[in-house]
C-alpha cells in the first residue's frame, strides 16, 4: 500500500472522525439545552440519542480501519491480531444497522400515508447488514491468508534446517 493511498485514506478517516464528533456534540448540546423544542411531529429526543449511538458505531469502525491500515504499513496484517479489529468492525457495522432499524421504527408511524419511505429505510438497513456480511467474507479471506502465511513460515523453517 503506497504512502499516497495511506495518506489519503487517513485524511478521509480524520474527516469522518471530526464529522461524527461534530454531529455528536450538536446532538448532546440539543439534548442538554433543549434549545430545539419538539413540535410533536417526530420524537426528537430518541432520534438524537440514536444518532449519538450511530456515530459511535461509525467511529469504532473508523478506528478499526485506521489500525488495520497501520498493520498493513508495518507488514503485520496477516496475523491473528488483525482479527480483533475485523471482528470489532463487523460488530460496529451490525450495531449501525440496528441503530438504523431503530430510526426506521421511530419514523414509521409518521409515514402511514406513504409506507414506501419505511420500506426504503428498511432496505437501507438490510444494505448495511450486507456490508457486514461482505466484511465477514473478507475476514474469512484474511483467515485463509494467515493460515497460508503460518504454513509458509513453517515450511521455510524446515527448508532452512535441511539446507
Amino acid at each position: 500500500m503506497g504512502k499516497l493511498t495511506v495518506g489519503a485514506l487517513r485524511a478521509v478517516l480524520v474527516v469522518m472522525l471530526a464529522g461524527t464528533g461534530f454531529v455528536q456534540a450538536g446532538m448532546v448540546w440539543a439534548l442538554v439545552t433543549g434549545s430545539d423544542p419538539e413540535d410533536g411531529s417526530l420524537p426528537l429526543t430518541p432520534l438524537r440519542v440514536i444518532t449519538i449511538l450511530g456515530m459511535v458505531s461509525v467511529q469504532v469502525a473508523v478506528v478499526c480501519v485506521w489500525r488495520l491500515v497501520s498493520m498493513v504499513r508495518r507488514g503485520t496484517v496477516f496475523s491473528h491480531a488483525a482479527f480483533r479489529y475485523v471482528d470489532v468492525m463487523i460488530g460496529a457495522i451490525v450495531a449501525a444497522a440496528l441503530v438504523w432499524f431503530g430510526v426506521t421504527g421511530i419514523n414509521a408511524p409518521g409515514q402511514r400515508d406513504d409506507p414506501g419511505v419505511t420500506l426504503i429505510m428498511g432496505g437501507v438497513g438490510v444494505a448495511i447488514l450486507g456490508v457486514a456480511l461482505i466484511v465477514l467474507v473478507l475476514r474469512m479471506l484474511l483467515a485463509q491468508a494467515v493460515a497460508r502465511d503460518v504454513e509458509a513460515t513453517r515450511m521455510q523453517a524446515e527448508l532452512n534446517e535441511v539446507i
